[in-house]
């Protein structure tokens, strides 16, 4: 017994061209994926800047400020040369930092040093300002700076020198003092004095200026000459 030929199910042309369909549509879809893509990146990047938190501002640099940026009490501050003797000693009772500029502050100081020919220059002051490093120094109020006398085995002898004001200003460096204020100097026993000065210890000159005075002594150590019968 034959059978009669099966019929197609009703309604599968239909979803072959719905199947089509879709597959054109999906196919027309591909093209602009990349660009939907992109859209939704530049969507969820917009919204990820609206729900973060701003950023803060950029501050510009301020300029140094002239305070303080350490200090000591009772200090007592050496320096040693290459042979481990003894060259500078600063001491004094409280010294003062600035970071800006470099320089310290010093309440009451002592100062000591010995150059290389080994003399001995010291000095005192109620208050001081200079430089960190030690190369320059304002003494101010009864400032005192002596270089005691040195005895030269070879070479000339040199009397103790003493200048007193209330304002030296010292230039460790080229061996220079100044002031432009009155000052007294005591040279061995000679005294001198003036409204302004300037001394170079390299050229052994000094300069006073204004209403200067001076109190010469006679040599007592000069032989005195035998008066001739």
């Amino acid at each position: 017994m034959s059978l009669p030929p099966l019929s197609p199910a009703p309604g599968a042309p239909g979803a072959r061209r719905l199947a089509r369909s879709l597959w054109a549509f999906w196919d027309r879809l591909a093209i602009y994926l990349p660009l939907v893509l992109m859209a939704l990146l530049a969507l969820g990047t917009y919204w990820m800047v609206r729900v973060s938190p701003p950023l803060p501002e950029v501050q510009e640099a301020r300029p140094p400020t002239h305070e303080v940026d350490y200090f000591m009490r009772g200090a007592v501050i050496r320096t040693y040369d290459e042979s481990g003797r003894l060259q500078q000693r600063l001491a004094g009772a409280q010294m003062r930092h600035f970071g800006d500029d470099r320089t310290m502050e010093i309440d009451q100081p002592v100062w000591w040093s010995r150059d290389k020919n080994g003399r001995i220059t010291h000095g005192r002051a109620l208050r001081s300002l200079g430089r960190d490093d030690g190369s320059e120094a304002q003494l101010m109020g009864q400032a005192v700076v002596v270089r005691d006398a040195l005895n030269q085995a070879k070479g000339p002898a040199q009397a103790r020198l003493e200048f007193r004001g209330e304002y030296l200003h010292i230039f460790a460096d080229d061996e220079r003092v100044q002031s432009h204020l009155p000052v007294e100097i005591f040279s061995g026993e000679h005294q001198f004095k003036g409204n302004t000065f300037s001394y170079d210890h390299t050229s052994g000159v000094a300069q006073l200026q204004g209403r200067v005075t001076a109190r010469l002594m006679p040599d007592t150590t000069a032989p005195k000459n035998k008066a001739s019968r």
